[in-house]
């Protein structure tokens, strides 16, 4: 039996492992990979206090090294269930292990979002990619497509030209919302064009893509096409009714504890409902989370919380 589980291996839950093993709690912390959407940073970080510019990469390593120095026991799994049984809580992980504790922390972050459009599934891995610093390399030389042009399509976009020839960056909105900080890298590039009011409504090719059609059947040709249009939390393993949701997916917490509607459980970065999904702000939920756990399984103590 653990005093806490934490789910999820991203700035919230290598945090809240680091801030819970201060507490001296035993603790079980279950990840697929560390880094969570940070392992996919596509530049540098520039606004986590402390590094005037750090890769996503060292950010992550740093995050890792500090976490594995403390003691935490660490499960590499894909998490399947969270259950409640009795006062404690069951955690099962592929291959049918299961794990035991007094409280959870969710920090299972997000996936992102899909367009829904035809030809979009059956072009995963075929020239339709979520992540650009996977498979950005791929289209060397060639032209891409980014859909969402926001910040994160904007990162997309910087990162991407280091490698195509030209990067047509889609969005639904009347304009582009990334930073202007950003923005401005891919507009002096000269590689990238910007098209708004633009609603996907195909991606088209024979064994790879081709093109992407959209507004009445304007079609662009390009090689590959990025989707960068949010992330859905992931919270599908969590049992009925342990939780309940923002209108947005996200679980409802507190925002002095990060607890949600049972007790037990507490919820921290992107899954959650706070609003600024920032590493620095998911990285102090993580650290609220692991504090009011402490408070919830030991009263307070003195000279914390």
């Amino acid at each position: 039996m653990y005093d806490l589980i934490i789910v999820g291996g991203g700035p919230a839950g290598m945090t809240a492992g680091i801030y819970a093993a201060r507490q001296k709690l035993k603790i079980l912390l279950i990840t697929e990979g560390f880094g969570g959407q940070m392992a996919k940073k596509s530049i540098d970080v520039e606004n986590y206090p402390g590094f005037i510019k750090i890769s996503g990469f060292d950010l992550i390593k740093n995050f890792e090294n500090h976490l594995k120095s403390k003691k935490v026991e660490i499960k590499m799994a894909e998490i399947k269930s969270l259950k409640k049984e009795n006062d404690c809580f069951s955690v099962s992980v592929e291959k049918g292990e299961e794990f035991k504790a007094k409280s959870v922390i969710i920090a299972s972050g997000a996936e992102p979002r899909m367009l829904n459009v035809k030809g979009e599934k059956e072009f995963i891995g075929k020239g339709v990619s979520y992540c650009p610093i996977c498979d950005g390399p791929l289209f060397k030389g060639k032209e891409v497509a980014i859909v969402g042009g926001g910040e994160a399509g904007c990162e997309a976009g910087i990162f991407l030209l280091n490698y195509v020839k030209k990067i047509y960056v889609l969005d639904a909105g009347p304009k582009i919302t990334g930073s202007r900080a950003v923005y401005d890298v891919l507009k002096k590039s000269g590689k990238a064009e910007f098209i708004t009011s633009a609603r996907i409504e195909a991606i088209k090719g024979k064994m790879f893509v081709n093109s992407i059609i959209y507004n009445g059947g304007k079609e662009i040709k390009v090689s590959a096409v990025f989707v960068e249009i949010g992330y859905q939390p992931e919270t599908s393993f969590i049992e009925s009714g342990l939780v309940d949701f923002t209108s947005r997916g996200e679980i409802k917490v507190d925002s002095d504890t990060q607890a949600a509607k049972t007790q037990g459980i507490f919820a921290a970065g992107d899954v959650s409902g706070g609003k600024c999904k920032q590493i620095v702000v998911a990285a102090a939920e993580g650290a609220k989370a692991a504090l009011a756990v402490n408070k919830y399984l030991n009263g307070p103590q003195e000279g914390h919380f």
